[in-house]
């Protein structure tokens, strides 16, 4: 694994404009309905936030590509669901997903405006619930004053604990940020636990989708 973590430390250094890119694009597409569920953008984001206390990238602009990605993938949701209102949230490819769709509207009419700022941080709905919002008819200027300090919270909550952990690694374990062994294991193990976790979320969501689907297609009695 070293072997393969030495030409990608590389990469990285050489093209961190091309990691930049990756950061704002898993950003933007977690943000879009459907494609939401199904692309590991957390897990992106925290596995290339690890590569920020070794230089090979920026804090600042980590979290600038991962903010902008989300207020572009979550405005541009909102606007499709405000162009064409409740119509969109019966249309394929949201009928493919119409538990999720439910549970959606379910939150925004629960709390409201607040949906849009706590969506941010529950996955799967944080994809459906701006199309959603603009879809029940949320202002714009209410949408954006909510929307963006939720994604100024959310970037740092999804990058820092990236960086804090392989800072952990180097001040609390003596492992050394140049060198040798030590500075691939703390990024391999990083990329690792983000791997697990994603997984984890996708095997969740997959069981929570087939328990919908079952209860769907189950005749009443």
């Amino acid at each position: 694994m070293t072997s393969f973590l030495d030409p990608l430390i590389s990469f990285v250094s050489a093209n961190a404009w091309l990691a930049y890119l990756t950061l704002f694009l898993a950003a933007l597409l977690e943000a879009v309905p459907v494609v939401g569920s199904v692309i590991p953008g957390s897990t992106i984001i925290l596995a290339l936030s690890a590569l920020v206390p070794g230089g090979e990238l920026k804090l600042q602009w980590v979290l600038l590509a991962a903010a902008l990605g989300a207020v572009l993938g979550d405005g541009s949701a909102y606007w499709i669901g405000h162009r064409q209102q409740r119509e969109i949230l019966n249309t394929w490819p949201l009928t493919r997903y119409p538990r999720v769709v439910e549970e959606s509207e379910t939150f925004f009419h629960r709390f409201g405006a607040w949906a849009v700022f706590f969506a941010r941080f529950v996955p799967p709905i944080r994809a459906f619930v701006p199309v959603t919002a603009g879809a029940l008819g949320m202002e714009p200027a209410r949408f954006y004053a909510i929307n963006i300090p939720a994604i100024l919270f959310w970037a740092p909550a999804h990058v820092l604990p990236g960086v804090l952990a392989v800072s952990a690694f180097h001040q609390y374990l003596g492992v050394p940020h140049e060198g040798h062994m030590g500075k691939h294991m703390w990024i391999l193990t990083v990329i690792a636990a983000a791997i697990l976790g994603g997984l984890g979320v996708w095997l969740y969501r997959r069981r929570q989708n087939g328990v919908g689907i079952a209860a769907a297609a189950k005749p009443p009695a």
